[in-house]
């Protein structure tokens, strides 16, 4: 079963940001997070089993993090170029058969 997968923005507090990042990497369901250079701080690619689950981690575990001040979320609906195609089209090829 595939997983809900969101790409979550955030805007932190600049003096904030180590201690933002640290405990981001701390969260199960954030699976990759990169400091950034632009409208927002961090990018984060965080997944869950299920909307509900994901609404859970936004806002009982992400948006209590000291420092963070607001997230922009995108949920992925289908990956088309990197690795994560390589595990959809496996899939999608294994239901076929």
């Amino acid at each position: 079963m595939n997983r809900l997968l969101a790409s979550v923005n955030i805007f932190v507090e600049s003096s904030q940001k180590d201690q933002v990042l640290t405990a981001l990497g701390k969260l199960k369901n954030v699976e990759e997070i990169y400091e950034v250079a632009g409208e927002y701080d961090i990018v984060s690619l965080v997944s869950a089993s299920c909307l509900e689950e994901f609404r859970d981690v936004l806002q009982k575990k992400i948006m209590k993090i000291k420092g963070i001040k607001s997230t922009i979320t995108t949920i992925i609906l289908q990956p088309y170029k990197g690795p994560r195609c390589l595990s959809v089209k496996a899939n999608t090829t294994a239901v076929a058969k």
